[in-house]
């Protein structure tokens, strides 16, 4: 179950929140397929102006997205044509939305989980 932290300035991300949820979510699906749509969780926070900062100072060019994953796609032959497409997908969804000029302020992590430490609704997530 694919689920995504984003973290922008509040003001890139006020009302552009339907389009930005439709952009990750086709991002996803383009590497994992159609079956992921239904399982993509997105939770987008905007950051307050002057509380996103690099090198030092406040800027409202960054993007920080945390996107957890089964840690066995670490182990797949084709594991680094997978981590790079959701690298650039997710970036490249930032981007379309929000605007080019977040392009080289975006982070993207993957964050791995073995399935028994994923929990959904108290149980083990299948």
């Amino acid at each position: 179950m694919p689920h995504l932290t984003v973290h922008l300035a509040e003001n890139r991300l006020s009302g552009r929140e339907p389009e930005l949820v439709t952009a990750l979510t086709e991002a996803i699906v383009d590497v994992y397929g159609e079956w992921a749509r239904d399982h993509v969780g997105i939770r987008l926070t905007g950051v307050p102006a002057g509380r996103f900062a690099q090198g030092g100072k406040a800027v409202d060019t960054s993007a920080s997205v945390i996107l957890g994953v089964r840690a066995g796609v670490f182990d797949r032959p084709d594991a680094d044509q997978i981590t790079a497409r959701l690298g650039t997908g997710l970036t490249d969804a930032i981007t379309r939305v929000l605007g080019e000029e977040l392009r080289t302020g975006t982070m993207v992590e993957l964050v791995a989980s073995p399935p028994e430490r994923t929990f959904v609704g108290g149980a083990p997530s299948a």
